[in-house]
């Protein structure tokens, strides 16, 4: 990257922790997703109940509102526990909020139900005989889920997730609003001062558009090689 009067090593600095905060929030989105597709799909009404009310409700929030709502009303529920414990018990318990983890959990949870709706309808579109023929094959309900259910549920979600994951990379930009030093915020802040903002965020547009062209380009590779041997329909 180019210096750009001083900044550009602020900004590559910011530009890694951004791929560092997509990425750890892909993972719990995913997790969050797999979780929430398998009590959707449960016998469990309390699972389904909980599944569903928590895909509801942050699917209903605006992104940028949720953030700030973890993160500051966040700060705010630990210091009326802190004061809590101390008044109560004499407990010293206190904690401050880490932007960047605050970061990681907000996008996380937040994609996290459009990934359960994402796995929950490629759970459906697996073909119930080859799980039928997996239990007349005597596989425990893990081995059918880890060998038969989850290699070709991903064939199906693999399209939802890249779409997730693009939409996720950009949603990262939010997080400049609660102070993390990304490179949206070390671009805000340089324009600020130089008064320059094409100057700083052409860049920055340049580096989201070549990461989500190149997670694109490996989202396609991706689906063809788990559609190998797969008849495609016309």
């Amino acid at each position: 990257m180019l210096d750009l009067k001083g900044y550009g090593p602020a900004l590559m600095e910011g530009a890694v922790v951004t791929i560092e905060l997509a990425f750890l929030s892909l993972a719990l989105a995913v997790a969050l997703g797999l979780i929430g597709a398998s009590a959707k799909l449960s016998n469990s009404r309390a699972a389904k109940g909980a599944a569903t009310t928590y895909t509801t409700l942050i699917r209903g929030v605006p992104d940028l509102v949720m953030m700030l709502l973890f993160y500051y009303g966040g700060q705010v529920v630990v210091n009326m526990l802190s004061d809590y414990l101390w008044d109560a018990y004499e407990i010293d318990f206190f904690f401050q909020f880490d932007p960047f983890i605050s970061g990681v959990i907000t996008i996380g949870l937040i994609f996290g139900a459009y990934m359960t709706e994402t796995f929950r309808g490629a759970f459906l579109a697996v073909e119930s005989g080859q799980i039928e023929a997996a239990r007349a094959y005597g596989f425990t309900r893990w081995h059918t889920f880890r060998r038969i259910m989850i290699p070709q549920m991903l064939r199906h979600a693999l399209p939802g997730i890249g779409n997730n994951w693009q939409v996720l990379l950009k949603t990262t930009a939010l997080v400049s609003i609660i102070g993390l030093t990304d490179m949206v915020r070390v671009a805000e802040e340089a324009a600020k001062a130089e008064r320059m903002p094409f100057h700083f965020f052409i860049p920055v547009a340049f580096v989201y558009l070549t990461l989500t062209a190149g997670s694109e380009l490996f989202i396609k590779w991706l689906n063809k090689r788990a559609n190998v041997g797969v008849v495609q329909e016309s």
